[in-house]
């Protein structure tokens, strides 16, 4: 393993800051890792923020793919060690190097990241939960990795911590997915509520998205209950990959409190003293 990249490189820099900028929760969340570690984990977090905007700026699928097909290939060469002229996949082929990242996770991502360039809704809870699975949850198992937790309990608890995350996301994104004609609630869920999409895409707040939301908030609390059933056995190096548990936990209850409106400005705003949440959660091993 060679020396540890220094997070005040240029590239580890911007890595942070796409994260600062686009996905705050991470980023804090991020910070409680050890400082050897962060830079890695930056890395990571900017390649998914990569992939997961892609099926938000194109304006038509073949664009998307030429994207996606792209970072296909900058992974060649970013596992070779002779990464493309591109500050995050120059980062990440450091963090590959230095903490012997699974290849695999990353053909998984992509894989499912070129789902999102198809326009039609999880067809049940199944299949929403295996979108889930795939992308964040992969992405937590690779932090797991940089952060040198490879024990079973460790990777059974980011898996549902992935999954949970996911979820909650997912719930919070209904009014921007609305806005741009998509919806990622399961379709059967959708169908048996009665609610007319159109409405949803016209951000007429919709009430029967509320019992939708409801069952897919269970399912991911379902998955944080899990995950914190191993949390005996989770060393505490693990901790900062699971962080988004907490975060999660405090979204999820907001939003039963506002009988599960998405489009409410409390579920869309940033969860109220989420540093001071992590720093908790970070001191006492939890998750």
């Amino acid at each position: 393993m060679g020396a540890m990249t220094q997070p005040h490189e240029p590239r580890v820099a911007y890595c942070a800051d796409v994260l600062r900028r686009h996905d705050r929760d991470r980023f804090l969340a991020c910070l409680f890792a050890p400082p050897e570690r962060r830079p890695a984990l930056f890395a990571l977090h900017a390649f998914n923020h990569e992939i997961a905007k892609v099926a938000e700026v194109v304006t038509e699928p073949m664009a998307g793919q030429i994207r996606i097909q792209w970072w296909r290939e900058a992974l060649d060469g970013i596992f070779a060690g002779t990464p493309r002229k591109h500050q995050v996949a120059e980062a990440l082929a450091v963090a590959a190097r230095e903490h012997d990242l699974t290849r695999a996770h990353f053909d998984r991502l992509l894989d499912m990241r070129e789902r999102d360039l198809e326009t039609d809704a999880p067809a049940d809870l199944v299949d929403l939960e295996r979108y889930a699975e795939a992308t964040t949850a992969t992405v937590t198992r690779l932090a797991l990795e940089i952060l040198g937790a490879h024990d079973d309990a460790s990777q059974t608890a980011g898996r549902h911590v992935g999954i949970a995350w996911a979820l909650t996301g997912l719930i919070r994104a209904v009014p921007f997915h609305a806005a741009q004609k998509r919806l990622m609630m399961p379709g059967d869920l959708v169908g048996e509520s009665g609610m007319d999409p159109h409405d949803l895409f016209e951000l007429r707040r919709p009430p029967e998205i509320r019992p939708v939301v409801a069952q897919v908030a269970k399912l991911a609390q379902d998955h944080l209950d899990r995950a914190r059933a191993q949390r005996r056995q989770v060393p505490g190096a693990a901790v900062p990959a699971l962080l988004p548990g907490t975060l999660a936990s405090g979204y999820l209850r907001t939003l039963a409190k506002l009988d599960h409106d998405p489009f409410a400005a409390r579920v869309q705003g940033p969860l109220p003293g989420r540093g001071l949440r992590l720093l908790w959660s970070s001191a006492t091993g939890r998750y």
